[in-house]
């Protein structure tokens, strides 16, 4: 039986591996979060998989807020490179596979195609160069590994722009939301379902790899918001403005979709459209969160 640990278990990424280990019964499940593994402790780290047998690490631990990130750089870095530089090591020495999440933030946002995985990346924030600094750290540490880039993650689990918007829609007649930063929306209950499947059909103790995963369908964040309100029920109008105008402190890609042809050749997914999941994730919402 496989041994799969997931870290950051607690945030949207890890709870969706939570749902699929009800079904994947031929895995054993490790969840940790800060209280059970700190991952910027090295010597705990080392200690954890010692006396775990680790197959797979997911690696769903990251510093996300990008704002306060600009102010933060050092707890930033600290979870978002220095830790992975800990867990690929101890994955090297252990024969571990490790599962990283990355991000779009890596790239400037300046490209008129979709992202590659072999386009040189050129974060212009400070989460984007910690989370490039951590990919960094798994490349040269000769140790197995899928690196997966992925955007506008939501959910129906922790803080996100999903469940944002769908309690602003109940609060106010109208929401400020940029118009000129167009991406892909990613449901993480799809992503965990990917990376199920990368781990399934990778040799573990050879793959090196990058891969981006999200969702089909490029849009701006006004349109998304229109479409969450729509889909939930919301009579709330969304006037668009520019980046500039909205004043957020940290660099935004204005232009960041993801190519997933590789991915989709390599794992043989029809990977949904936006708004498909859109819809489940907000029916599951309703079902079971209280937003």
């Amino acid at each position: 039986m496989m041994n799969v640990l997931v870290t950051g278990c607690d945030g949207q990424l890890g709870n969706e591996f939570k749902k699929i280990a009800l079904y994947e019964d031929d895995i054993n499940w490790i969840f940790t979060d800060i209280d059970t593994l700190n991952v910027c402790n090295e010597a705990e780290i080392l200690n954890f998989f010692n006396k775990n047998k680790i197959d797979v690490c997911i690696n769903c631990a990251a510093y996300t807020a990008v704002d306060k990130a600009e102010d933060d750089e050092t707890t930033a870095r600290l979870v978002n490179a220095t830790s992975v530089s800990y867990l690929a090591k101890t994955c090297k020495s252990h024969d571990s596979l490790l599962i990283h999440i990355s991000t779009d933030y890596v790239f400037d946002g300046t490209s008129e195609r979709a992202y590659r995985e072999d386009d040189t990346v050129s974060p212009n924030s400070v989460y984007g160069k910690t989370k490039a600094e951590g990919e960094q750290f798994i490349m040269n540490s000769g140790c197995s590994y899928i690196i997966v880039r992925t955007s506008w993650l939501y959910s129906s689990f922790g803080n996100n722009f999903v469940k944002t918007m769908l309690r602003l829609g109940s609060e106010r007649e109208f929401v400020n939301v940029v118009d000129d930063q167009n991406g892909n929306p990613t449901w993480a209950y799809d992503l965990a379902c990917a990376i199920m499947l990368l781990i399934r059909r990778s040799n573990h103790n050879t793959v090196k790899e990058i891969f981006n995963y999200s969702n089909e369908g490029v849009i701006p964040w006004s349109n998304f918001a229109e479409a969450i309100f729509y889909i939930g029920g919301k009579n709330c109008e969304v006037r668009p403005i520019s980046t500039k105008d909205y004043g957020s402190k940290a660099n935004r890609p204005a232009f960041s979709a993801l190519d997933k042809t590789k991915i989709k050749e390599y794992i043989g997914i029809k990977i949904p459209f936006w708004r498909e999941s859109l819809i489940k994730c907000i029916e599951e919402i309703k079902n079971n969160i209280n937003y």
